[in-house]
């Protein structure tokens, strides 16, 4: 009998240890004893409290998953991790981006937080939370039902799923939701060229410090259900203070086709917001051509760069050549978006327009538009002479 009592008390002894060494794990008070901080962590941890309280929420790694469903609703995977379908508390429907241990040092992470806490626009994706906890990171957005931009101004199918450009793809197109190509109209395409400059005036101007993006493209815009443009993807963005009109970067950032020739050579200007109107243009011309402006498919003897080929028909006056345009109005508004679009990849930054100067030429009547200087120079396109289209992910 003393024997049971015995084994007894030493099983609810060893019990209570574990309840209590559990708890402590919890609350991390045994951490700095059974696990090493990554240097990682403490500098990310150092720089989102150098930065003050963030108007984003912080979420626990288990609020994640009770959010997510214990990740049961996966949208897509991609080089940068995996993207959940979720529900806040609130009932708010939200895309989860769950970013893999091994992609990166973090700076593409704080980038985002750190970009987007800062802002509050209808142009600009909304950063409803965060998770850094331990080794989870994760990216609470806003769901975007419409998907990204490229889904919609691209004839080839395959020019919008490149391995490259899956992270918001995949991140807020419902897999529920039709396949089929569906074309906007110009007006439509019009309104949303007027939203992302009215976001990117917002980033240079009316935020309390300037935040340059520097990968403006279409797969980094994205639709809500009414078609209102978001930019979204601040991985690669760059803050620096209003009172600053140029800045420094290490190495050339951004994609392959929008990169502003004075981010990857340092002889065609210094880097500025210019940079990010560039690579805006670029993106204006592709939703007119319905097209990658460059296509490496083909003999380089071709027309295969498009705004060479628009400017050449807008300079003669002639018939643009181009698909869906039924009226006179539309007609106007094609041409009115391709002179805006030619003028913002002018090679010398001093020679492109203001993102407001563009505002005001995309509200503008197309007769008082001047045709801009023939572009001469592209983004780098990949091939074995030039910078692969990698080296530009970074």
């Amino acid at each position: 009998m003393w024997k049971v009592a015995t084994a007894s008390t030493v099983v609810a002894a060893v019990l209570v240890v574990l309840m209590v060494l559990v708890c402590c794990f919890r609350t991390k008070i045994f951490y700095p004893l059974f696990w090493k901080e990554n240097p990682t962590h403490r500098v990310i941890e150092g720089i989102l409290k150098e930065h003050g309280p963030l108007t984003t929420a912080r979420f626990s790694y288990l609020e994640v998953k009770k959010m997510t469903n214990s990740f049961r609703n996966k949208l897509g995977q991609g080089g940068f991790g995996s993207v959940y379908k979720g529900k806040l508390h609130d009932g708010r429907v939200v895309a989860v981006k769950i970013l893999s241990v091994s992609k990166g040092n973090g700076e593409e992470f704080i980038n985002e937080v750190v970009s987007i806490s800062r802002t509050s626009h209808v142009n600009i994706i909304r950063l409803l939370g965060f998770c850094f906890d331990n080794t989870h990171r994760a990216l609470i957005y806003e769901f975007m039902p419409n998907g990204s931009l490229d889904k919609f101004i691209y004839e080839d199918k395959n020019a919008s799923k490149d391995v490259q450009h899956l992270d918001w793809k995949i991140l807020n197109e419902d897999k529920n939701a039709s396949k089929d190509v569906q074309h906007l109209d110009w007006k439509i395409l019009n309104d949303i060229a007027i939203g992302i400059a009215r976001g990117l005036e917002y980033l240079y101007r009316g935020c309390n410090t300037r935040i340059l993006h520097f990968d403006i493209k279409p797969h980094n815009i994205l639709l809500d259900e009414d078609f209102c443009p978001k930019i979204a993807d601040f991985g690669l963005a760059k803050v620096c203070p209003r009172k600053e009109s140029m800045v420094s970067i290490f190495g050339a950032r951004g994609t392959a086709g929008y990169i502003a020739p004075e981010v990857f050579s340092r002889n065609f200007g210094a880097v500025s917001h210019k940079s990010d109107v560039y690579s805006y243009g670029m993106m204006i011309l592709e939703m007119v051509g319905r097209r990658k402006n460059i296509k490496t498919k083909v003999d380089r003897s071709s027309e295969i760069y498009f705004p060479h080929w628009i400017y050449s028909r807008l300079e003669s006056n002639s018939d643009l050549g181009l698909e869906n345009v039924r009226n006179e109005s539309e007609d106007e508004m094609v041409r009115k978006m391709t002179i805006v679009g030619l003028w913002c990849i002018q090679s010398h930054p001093s020679t492109r327009p203001t993102i407001s100067k563009v505002m005001e030429m995309l509200e503008s009547k197309v007769d008082l538009l001047q045709i801009p200087p023939k572009p001469f120079l592209s983004s780098p396109s990949p091939s074995p002479h030039n910078l692969s289209y990698e080296s530009f992910n970074l």
